[in-house]
Parts: structure tokens; C-alpha cells; sequence
């Protein structure tokens, strides 16, 4: 499979498109005045305390407050709150935790009121995006994640990916780790380690250890409400969660983005540092590589499959649902069980796509068509899983209900991708309505007196759609000929297909557009 990614940037931020073999799968936008990023840390005031919800509400500079729940807390938030005391006051001026004595950890179904009070600051992590109406989602179990690991304070856990099989490889990861970590942090071994050596795996850790350290020095003299800590850029994270040998190019327009990415790739793996582009190309970098059509055919509504079924995708605020139509596939009437299993194949795959290009989170219904063999029905849910198994959102797949139905839960931390594929029609305007036809003629004799009698034009040229070209010429005395007679000079008539029925243009004699 090759992998590329395609960075456009523009003064508000970046548009970042990732393609396998050609095919776009993940479209992402890096706004420049998005400031709560999933990862970020704010040192939180707590505006209110909620017992019914078991949470509180934060107040991180947001125009409305964080939520916070009690089960985010984290077990050590205890030692959390004792370290932001003592930091902010001056009393402890060590940056690690050799010297820090841990609390002990809250009790699991433990109210937030005995925790947590009105006023308190309490250091938080963005765990979901402002989204709709809502105020981001927030955790105060900090964490700090890296290209192959991911370190948590206030804990001596050791945890391996799952996606780690091999028992002898995990025991070394878990040694290396056990080796190089520092006393009270927690470390999390992600599935991109296996494989890799002490010295890598210990870099990793050391510039954790100093993004911790810069956190802690801050946090002596960050305003309550305020950022702590930024995540990376969105193009960094993705760099960082997905880069490997699969990725053949990394394209971008601007001279500075450019630099930025080599540079960070230089750090977590220098010999792919060659595959960073810049696009010099007059055409716009998107267009350039087919972006722009894909994304236009792959938002809206209705999604066209390439055997002639179709998607429908309705979204609501609590559901997303997806129908699939066989539309006008050619159906075998003596196997419409496997032609439904076909549609059904090539619809699953498509599915699996669209959630990770719109970044469709929360509930996903999906109505295949129906089909009778129980063998037919395991076969597309496991091919369904299959597709899905790239996609890095945390995701739950259910086997098909009695009517027929998959129901998907996707993990959801920012705002769903929505991109308009419609436009507005020019001849209108989006009025649904255009000026009468037969007062078209009016309009151009008007435009005629003002162009030639007022501004005293000379050898001007008219540019109408063909079928008005055709009428003004029609006839020997035609209204071209007419107009000769009444203006005293010869106009030009041009046609452009381009044009709408109703569209008409005025052109000099040096060509140039005369602007009404």
C-alpha cells in the first residue's frame, strides 16, 4: 500500500489530506486560531461542582466551560492537585518526581465533591474538541504521548499495545522501559516500538521527560484559564501516529511548512526525510493531485459506488445513518442473494472510508441490503472489520441485528469534517428563479446606449451563449443587421458554451472585459 500526504496551506491554517494508492481515506483542517486541541493542557479553574452529574464544570478560557467528569479524574489526582500547590507556591523545585511523595489514589465510585471544590486549580487534558453546542471534554489523567511512547505522571504502570503479539517481544519492551524510566512516571510501549532498539526507544522518553519539565516550569506562572502546554500541530500528529516505510511522498506548498516537516522528521526518522516535497507548480496543489474531485465526490448526501450502487448518509446530532441502494448494478434474478452480497462488499468498504474522511464519531446505523444465507451475513461483518482495521479512532462493530442492521459506536474527540459539494447555480444565484428570456434582448440594448452613446465605445464585441448568438443572427434583416442600422457601427457577436442561456458580456476592441 502507498501512502502519501498532501499538505495545503493558506494564512488561516492547513488542509491535510492523506491518500492510499491515490485514494483519499483521511482529510484533516489545522486551524490557526483553533486553540483546544486534543492533548492540550490548560490549568483549569473550577467554575461549579455538579453532584447530580458526579462532575464539574472548568473554566479553560473557552466561552463556555469544560465538562469534566468524575471518572476522568485519573486515580492520582490527588497528587496531581498536591504538585500544582506546592509548584505554584514555590515550595517544590524539583521539574521530575524523584522527591514527590504520592497520595494515595481515589476510591473509583467516590463522589467529585469530595475531590474537587469551587475555585480550585486543577491542570487538565483536552479530551474532546468543542464540538456543536458543548464545551470541550476534558481529563485531568495527564498524559504525554510520543512517537513510540507514552508517559504518564504519578504512576509506575508498564503497558504494551495489544497489537504487540509476540510474548518474547513484549517481555523486551518491557525490560527496556523498566530500564531508562523515571521513578513515580508510568510508561505506554505503542504498537510502533516493536522492533525498535534502547537508543531510540530512550530518546523518545528523554524528550517527553523535557516536554514535562517545560510543563512544570510553566505552571509556576501560567494565568488560571490558561494554555500550559499546546499538543503538536495536527500535521506533526498525524506524522507521528502513522509514519512508516508505506509512506512514498509528503507534498506541501508553503516554504516554511516544508521546513518544519523535515525537521521533525529528521528527528523521529531520518532516513525518510527525503520524501518531503515542495509543490512549485503554478496549478493549485490540490487540484494537482486529484484532491479537490475526490473530495467533491465523496461529501454530500448521496456517495456513487464504481459498480453503479450508491450510499445515502443522513446525519442527525445523536446518529449518523448510512443506506445502501444496489441503484441500477444489473441484478442476476437467478442469484440475487450473491449480487446483494457483492453490493454489499463494496459498500462495506466505502463505509470504512467515509468514517475516517468525515471523521464520523458516535452512533453509525448502517442498512445493507438484505440477505438470507447466515454465511453471506458473518462473511460481510468480518470483511467489515477487516476495512476497518486501519482506521485509529477507538470503534465497536455489532454483528447484524435480526432486521439486517450494523450498528457502529466510533470514538468522537472533534467535530465531524463537513465540506458544501453543492454550489450555487450562476444563471440564479441560488433563487431557484432567472430574469424573463424575453427581456434579455431589452437588457443588452440597454447596456448598448449606455456602452456606446455614453461612454463612446468603439468596435465593441457581444459574448452570449450560442443558442442567443444563433437568434441575433437569424435572417438576412436580423438584429444584428438592426443594430448596425441604429448604432451607426458593426458589434461583434461571439458565442462561449460556457456561458449560461442568460449570460451576455461586452468585450472592447483591445479584448479587454468592459465592466458594467
Amino acid at each position: 500500500m502507498i501512502k502519501e500526504l498532501i499538505i495545503d496551506s493558506s494564512p488561516n491554517g492547513a488542509t491535510i489530506a492523506l491518500l492510499q494508492d491515490k485514494q483519499l481515506v483521511e482529510l484533516h483542517k489545522e486551524q490557526n486560531t483553533n486553540n483546544y486541541t486534543v492533548g492540550d493542557l490548560y490549568l483549569g479553574r473550577i467554575k461549579k461542582i455538579m453532584p447530580s452529574l458526579n462532575a464539574a464544570f472548568v473554566d479553560v478560557g473557552y466561552e463556555k466551560d469544560a465538562f469534566l467528569h468524575y471518572l476522568d479524574l485519573g486515580p492520582q489526582v490527588q497528587s496531581l492537585l498536591k504538585l500544582t500547590k506546592q509548584v505554584r507556591s514555590g515550595g517544590y523545585q524539583s521539574k521530575l518526581l524523584d522527591n514527590f511523595k504520592l497520595e494515595a489514589d481515589i476510591n473509583k465510585g467516590g463522589k467529585i465533591s469530595d475531590v474537587l471544590s469551587k475555585g480550585v486549580l486543577v491542570p487538565v487534558q483536552i479530551a474532546k474538541e468543542p464540538i456543536s453546542t458543548k464545551g470541550p471534554r476534558l481529563s485531568s489523567d495527564l498524559s504525554i504521548a510520543g512517537r513510540y511512547v507514552v508517559l504518564v505522571p504519578f504512576s509506575e504502570v508498564i503497558s504494551i499495545s495489544k497489537k504487540i503479539k509476540s510474548n518474547t517481544e513484549r517481555n523486551r519492551l518491557r525490560k527496556v522501559v523498566e530500564s531508562i524510566k523515571p521513578k513515580h512516571f508510568g510508561v505506554i510501549i505503542r504498537t510502533v516500538s516493536e522492533g525498535k532498539g534502547v537508543d531510540e526507544l530512550q530518546k523518545d522518553l528523554l524528550d517527553l521527560i523535557s516536554k514535562w519539565e517545560v510543563f512544570v516550569t510553566k505552571l509556576h506562572g501560567t494565568e488560571p484559564s490558561r494554555k500550559v502546554l499546546g499538543e503538536i500541530g495536527r500535521t506533526s500528529t498525524i506524522l507521528r501516529d502513522i509514519l512508516n516505510p508505506d509512506f512514498q511522498h509528503i507534498y506541501t506548498n508553503d516554504q516554511g511548512m516544508y521546513e518544519e516537516i523535515r525537521s521533525y522528521i529528521h528527528e523521529i526518522s531520518p532516513e525518510m526525510e527525503g520524501i518531503v516535497r515542495l509543490h512549485k507548480h503554478k496549478e493549485p496543489l490540490f487540484e494537482h493531485h486529484g484532491i479537490d474531485k475526490q473530495i467533491k465526490g465523496a461529501f454530500g448526501k448521496t456517495v456513487n459506488l464504481a459498480g453503479g450502487a450508491y450510499l445515502v448518509i443522513e446525519h442527525t446530532e445523536a446518529l449518523h445513518v448510512i443506506d445502501v441502494n444496489s441503484g441500477n448494478r444489473t441484478a442476476n434474478k437467478e442469484n440475487q442473494e450473491e449480487n446483494a452480497y457483492q453490493v454489499n462488499k463494496e459498500a462495506a468498504k466505502e463505509i470504512a472510508r467515509q468514517l475516517r474522511l468525515r471523521d464520523m464519531g458516535g452512533i453509525v446505523v448502517v442498512d445493507f441490503i438484505d440477505m438470507h444465507k447466515p454465511t453471506n451475513r458473518k462473511e460481510l461483518f468480518d470483511y467489515l472489520k477487516a476495512q476497518m482495521a486501519d482506521d485509529r479512532a477507538k470503534h465497536t462493530i455489532l454483528p447484524p441485528s435480526k432486521f439486517g442492521l450494523i450498528q457502529i459506536t466510533r470514538q468522537r474527540v472533534r467535530p465531524e469534517m463537513n465540506i458544501v459539494t453543492s454550489e450555487i447555480c450562476p444563471a440564479c444565484n441560488g433563487t431557484g428563479t432567472i430574469r424573463p428570456t424575453v427581456l434579455l434582448l431589452d437588457d443588452i440594448e440597454n447596456n448598448f446606449n449606455f456602452i456606446l452613446e455614453e461612454q463612446n465605445e468603439k468596435n465593441i464585441t457581444l459574448c452570449v451563449h450560442p443558442y442567443i448568438e444563433a437568434y441575433i443572427k437569424k435572417g438576412i434583416f436580423n438584429r444584428q443587421m438592426k443594430w448596425y442600422f441604429k448604432y451607426n457601427q458593426w458589434i461583434k457577436v461571439k458565442t462561449n458554451p460556457a456561458y449560461q442561456l442568460t449570460e451576455f458580456h461586452f468585450f472592447s476592441g483591445k479584448d479587454e472585459e468592459i465592466k458594467l
